[in-house]
């Protein structure tokens, strides 16, 4: 059992697939469930290295049914400041939040009505926000289940508590000779030796000298995934000879120290000594990383001071092979990351070596960089490549913030000014609006820095929908901006203003400030906020009926992000053509640039967007009389808004058409059909809602079998739902279809999901109901 996860792959509700095998523990399993079963919260608790994470997840996989609103793994081991606590759950949950609402608000009405199983994973070092956000999120969401991780309680109310024991160990009296009853701690040595060393198998000859490495190790099982690694290069005689002299030096140092809390250190202690100086040095320096890294971030930050950097790609090599770092395959790249434990050894090497602070900086200034190299970027082909790349260094970024603000705010103002599209894509909005906020507030004086901060705040005020708080950031900006003839900032501030102007009614006075900022950004050679100012003078005229001029203004939008190769801010200008268009009746072309644009939003996460496009298909549905797929569209639509927090947040002036369907859709197609249209659009994942806009199947459907008595299965689901209903096992399935077993089983459990069920016994029922309502006889009947 390993203590490590991968981020290469998700099980759906948010939990990370194991890499490796998964030993024993079965009792354990039991144990933990039957706890949440009866209690709001179980605390797994246990020293570093026990495995306490697998356990978690092993138990949060099996019980994914039971939680329908999903099972979700929040990782704070990367998280160094506890305030964040908040947010880091909003993005882990993958909450799209671009409300200004407090980030604990938004936990809580999110969750107020999920059944949902969050697993709370390494909480020792931020204990005290840990209680407090759970103690919270129970209190205000009945059917929540939080499952934590720590090296001590949490020491709430409805807290149980289940200490993780290590292993079971062979017994030294009875020694074990068949494989049929070898302990869990020597499975696991085996496996993973044999991971290792091809060929290797646990036999009658080397048995006994496994169990007593296993022994040594307690049961421990970083330890034994630690020393298995060592067979690359020696003997399990030879290992066994190693760890007994090991820790007879343990035992001459003290006999007070439980030695299962010395056993791991040990472990480690012996991996260290182990590498080469160079890797010594190379591991400390690493542990400066709060999330996982890439080779170019290793070279950036650890060359030199004794490590050129040609040597660093060899010597990531050597640490992966001796199992300090573990390697994860993402798709822009391989990624390194140190496990807790690993990372906390290796900082206190780098604390003692006199580094930390020099290190701190490498770190700091490379993030930096890439922020800024990455915001010089944005607005061209490598858009979406580079917006993945920043949410996967999300807690790099976070940590060399944190280095900035306490070092000098400007910093970290002018950092965060970088990140402004990382903050809008991603589901750290509010967090990006509050490190410019303390940025600006812990600052004084007029600089350039400051300006571009102030509206860059002000835009991400204007997409929370609080435009009080715009209007005096865009103020400050424009004062700065003045004083110190900055056209750029000038420009912005006009642009942001004319939204505020537009959500205010004025439109007459926004198209000014929208011509005004063309003009500013085309004068500056600014391409981007050229093309926002084009969009928005689009939707403005569009808006006021001047449908040539709106057309033409969006045009000249798309041909400056097609010179660009650029795709995030084309696909709003497309999505303001096609509102055009759908208005003149042009609904073949409107649909084909909004799911085109769906597409752009999907792929950078980005919910407002998204939420804009299934507008717009909605608004086309409903003038084409199509109101069965007008009220799934706004049903769909209803969980897009209620997760950001607002309708049609940012474009606040579309509301009118928002309402104008659902109003047509309502009285054309009568109240109870509207509610179950909307029903079945609500009851959408979020995979089958985007397929749904895209035309490419139908939304789920209630299992009262209305709306026609479509199935939400596909062909194959139904039938083996039908099969289920006959009684046959996965197996019998599986030989009756000429399908792989497994292939059965992910059907079946896509079956309970989409249906919305636990066990199959519920689908026994609802396949004899789907028949009962097509006038057939009963399932497998003649």
């Amino acid at each position: 059992m390993t203590t490590g996860t991968s981020r290469t792959q998700t099980y759906a509700g948010g939990l990370p697939a194991e890499v490796t095998s998964f030993i024993g523990r079965r009792h354990e399993i039991a144990a933990v469930k039957r706890l949440l079963a009866d209690a709001r919260m179980v605390t797994l608790t246990g020293p570093g290295g026990v495995g306490k994470t697998r356990l978690a997840l092993r138990v949060a996989a099996d019980l994914r049914r039971a939680f329908p609103d999903g099972v979700w793994l929040v990782e704070l081991a990367e998280l160094d400041n506890p305030a964040l606590l908040p947010q880091t759950l909003i993005a882990e949950l993958r909450i799209q939040n671009h409300s200004a609402r407090p980030p604990m608000q938004v936990l809580t009405e999110h969750l107020r009505e999920q059944r949902t199983l969050v697993v709370l994973d390494n909480c020792e070092h931020v204990l005290d926000e840990s209680a407090t956000v759970a103690q919270t999120l129970l209190c205000s969401a009945p059917d929540l289940r939080i499952l934590a991780t720590s090296r001590q309680s949490l020491g709430i109310t409805s807290e149980q508590m289940f200490t993780v024991p290590t292993l079971p160990l062979p017994s030294c009296e009875f020694p074990h000779d068949t494989s049929s009853s070898i302990p869990d701690a020597v499975r696991l040595f085996a496996e993973r030796a044999a991971a290792v060393s091809p060929g290797f198998t646990v036999t009658d000859e080397n048995l006994d000298v496994i169990e007593r490495i296993c022994r040594r190790l307690d049961g421990l099982p970083l330890g034994i995934e630690l020393a298995a690694v060592r067979l690359r290069a020696l003997s399990v005689h030879q290992l066994l000879e190693r760890l007994d002299d090991l820790f007879r030096l343990l035992r001459a140092g003290s006999n007070t120290i439980v030695a299962r809390h010395r056993t791991l250190r040990a472990l480690i202690d012996w991996s260290h000594g182990l590498c080469t100086e160079q890797e010594r040095l190379l591991w400390a320096r690493l542990s400066v990383f709060t999330g996982s890294l890439d080779l170019e971030a290793a070279e950036a930050v650890c060359a030199g001071d004794g490590i050129a950097r040609d040597e660093i790609v060899d010597l990531v090599i050597g640490l992966v092979e001796k199992s300090v770092l573990l390697r994860e395959d993402h798709p822009y790249g391989v990624r390194y990351r140190l496990l807790d434990t690993i990372r906390q050894y290796g900082r206190e090497q780098l604390v003692a070596s006199g580094q930390e602070e020099e290190l701190k900086h490498r770190y700091r200034d490379y993030y930096r960089r890439l922020s800024h190299e990455a915001q010089a970027q944005l607005f061209g082909p490598a858009q979406v490549k580079l917006l993945s790349r920043l949410r996967v260094e999300h807690p790099n970024l976070r940590t060399a913030l944190e280095y900035c603000h306490a070092e000098h705010t400007g910093l970290c103002i002018d950092m965060a000014s970088d990140l402004l599209y990382h903050w809008i894509t991603s589901s750290h909005l509010g967090e990006g609006r509050t490190w410019l906020e303390q940025g600006l507030a812990d600052t004084a004086g007029g600089s350039e820095v400051r300006a571009r901060a102030f509206w860059a705040c002000g835009w991400l005020a204007i997409i929370q929908g609080d435009r009080a708080s715009a209007i005096g950031l865009l103020a400050q900006s424009k004062d700065l901006g003045e004083r110190l003839g900055l056209e750029p900032v000038l420009g912005y501030v006009t642009l942001y203003s004319g939204m505020v102007a537009m959500h205010e009614g004025d439109t007459a006075s926004a198209i000014r400030s929208f011509e005004e900022a063309v003009t500013h950004h085309r004068a500056g050679g600014d391409p981007a906020g050229e093309v926002q100012a084009l969009t928005w003078l689009s939707l403005a005229r569009s808006f006021l009926g001047d449908s040539v001029r709106a057309v033409a203004a969006a045009e000249e939008g798309i041909a400056v992000c097609d010179a660009h190769g650029e795709s995030w801010h084309r696909a709003y200008t497309a999505t303001a053509l096609g509102i055009e268009l759908w208005r003149q009746g042009d609904t073949r072309r409107a649909t084909a640039l909004a799911q085109e644009s769906l597409r752009v939003f999907h792929a950078l996460d980005d919910s407002v967007g998204v939420g804009l496009t299934v507008e717009v298909l909605a608004w086309i549905a409903a003038s084409q009389g199509e109101y069965a797929r007008a009220g799934e569209l706004l049903g769909i639509l209803r969980n897009i808004w209620e997760a950001i927090g607002a309708p049609l947040l940012g474009f606040g002036h579309l509301t009118r058409y928002h309402d104008e369907c659902a109003d047509r859709t309502r009285r054309l197609l009568g109240d109870q059909a509207f509610q179950r249209a909307v029903k079945r659009g609500a009851r959408c994942s979020s995979g089958e809602a985007l397929a749904y806009a895209l035309m490419e199947e139908a939304p789920a459907r209630t299992r009262d079998g209305e709306a026609g008595r479509s199935s939400p299965l596909t062909p194959r689901e139904m039938e083996i739902a039908r099969l289920i209903a006959r009684g046959m096992r996965n197996k019998e399935i599986a030989a009756a279809l000429v399908i792989a077993q497994r292939t059965v089983e992910g059907h079946a459990e896509h079956i309970l999901r989409k249906l919305g069920f636990t066990s199959r016994t519920q689908i026994v029922g609802w396949v004899a109901e789907q028949a009962r309502l097509a006038g057939e006889g009963p399932p497998g009947g003649e």
